[in-house]
Formats: C-alpha cells, structure tokens, sequence
C-alpha cells in the first residue's frame, strides 16, 4: 500500500510514506467488532476502506445519513461486513441511542476509534456572545468520548481490545491564539484518556493516542491560512491508525514534533510574541 502521490516535496519530507503490510492487517482485524465515529468523511472515510480490505466487521458512526449509506455501500463491495448507525453525538438523545444499541448487542465490540471531531477557529473578543463555540466542541470532542470510553469500557477488558484516540499535534504545542475553544476540549479528553491509559493496560485494554498533523479534510477549508500548509492526506492518516491497530502502540506523532514540543516551553516568551504579532486569517 504505496502513500498519496500528490505530495509536495515539503509533504515528502514532513510526512514520510507509512507501510502498511495488508497480511498484518487483516490478521489483526479480520472479523473484529471495530466501532468508528467521524466514518462518512475525511480519515473515518478512508479508514473505513482499508479497514473493509481487511475484512473487518464495522459500525460507522455520523450524522449524514445519506452519506453513510455510500460509505458502507463501497465498504461492502471491498469486503467488509458494515453496519450505520445515524447520530449527532452532541445530541443526548441520539448518543444515548447509540450508547444502548452497543451495550444491548451481543457480540461486543474490540476497537473503539474515536475520530469525530469539530474544529473551530474564531478570536476570543468574537466568542464574547457565543459561549456555544466552546459548549458544542467540547460536546463532541470530549464528552461525547468520554460517555462512549466508559460504555464500552467492560466489553472492551472482556475482548482485550484497543481504543484509539484521533488526535491532534497541537495538543502537544504551546496553545494558539483564536483556537481556545478547539484546543481546549481536544486536549481535554486527550488528558481523560492519559489518565485512564494505566488502569486499561492493566487489563490488557491497549490505548492509542494519534497526534495527526495537519490533514487535508473538509474541516480544515474554512480556515483560509491553511490553504498553502503543508497537510498529510486523510488515507496516510487512516494508514497510520491502521499500524496503530497491527502494533497496538501506545502513540503515534510526527518525527519532527518533537522540536516543536522543545521549542514550546524553551521558547515559549517569543514564540508567543510572534503569534501575537502575526495577523493569520
């Protein structure tokens, strides 16, 4: 499985190609329960695919009905055995469905990978009238994973299976200006999840934290100074997840955050003068 060709050079080289052996795959989910959030586009997308390859048993997990009957159909017709599930996780109601459908279903569930997500960026003296910004993002980065990850918990020790965290670089970065709302709930369960990590691998439920760069996918068009940034391809993301689940690691990052997190508290002062000073839209 050979990586996106569309890279830049820049790209090449911030994102080096990931091999994923399809022998090893499959071995490791044939016909495992693997339960995916965020699966109608972007990495949920492209994740699902491989994963159907693999003949893996999937639940996709999103709000846009139509669109999840198209997945699953392409899904099916690579191998998989697929089934939809239709929810807004920041709607109670419709995560609480979700939540009794999985608990009332007999066959358990191996992997949870947590991948939906909502992004926003917009300057603190613009939220001043929407607390909303910060109630809806962390409705469905943190609570949602969270009421999911204590559900599924029990199944999970009994399956001696894996829950896999979608995250993001800059949780790991000095926080920037205009994405408190974001960083805030996605650092959020990522702490959630660090705190657990020692009781689950006590019972041989193995945890995956994926600080993903970057990632050409619909939630990052909005934002317009991210138009010319070097971003990985949502299929190199899903392929990382997928030698995730082959090795069960406990993390992924990129080669090269580890200066950025060395620079993030050697350099704090001026690297936060110069966002201040920087004028990004």
């Amino acid at each position: 499985m050979s990586d996106n060709k569309t890279y830049t050079f820049t790209e090449h080289i911030l994102f080096p190609s990931t091999h994923l052996n399809p022998g090893k795959l499959r071995k490791a989910v044939a016909n495992k329960r693997i339960l995916i959030t965020g699966a109608s586009f972007g990495i949920g997308e492209q994740l699902t695919y491989i994963l159907a390859q693999a003949q893996a048993n999937l639940i996709l997990v999103a709000r846009s009905k139509e669109k999840l009957e198209g997945v699953k159909k392409q899904a099916e017709q690579l191998g998989g055995e697929v089934e939809v599930f239709t929810a807004d996780l920041t709607n109670e109601t419709e995560l609480e469905a979700l939540i009794n459908k999985l608990k009332n279903d007999d066959t358990g569930i191996d992997i949870f990978i947590s991948n939906a997500g909502k992004s926003i960026r917009r300057s603190v003296f613009d939220s001043l009238n929407r607390f909303h910004d910060s109630t809806r993002t962390m409705a469905l980065n943190y609570f949602a994973p969270v009421k999911l990850s204590l559900a599924l918990i029990p199944r999970l020790i009994k399956q001696q299976g894996q829950i896999i965290t979608i995250s993001a670089a800059n949780v790991l970065l000095i926080p920037a200006p205009k994405w408190h709302a974001y960083q805030a709930s996605k650092v959020a369960f990522d702490q959630w999840l660090r705190a657990a990590s020692p009781e689950l691998r006590e019972k041989r439920v193995a945890v995956s934290h994926v600080y993903l760069p970057l990632v050409k996918t619909r939630m990052i068009e909005p934002t317009e100074a991210y138009k010319n940034f070097p971003a990985m391809s949502a299929d190199h993301a899903a392929k990382i997840i997928c030698k995730c689940i082959v090795n069960r690691q406990r993390k992924f990052k990129p080669w090269w955050l580890i200066f950025g997190e060395i620079g993030s508290v050697l350099f704090r002062s001026p690297i936060e003068f110069f966002m201040k000073n920087t004028n990004t839209k």
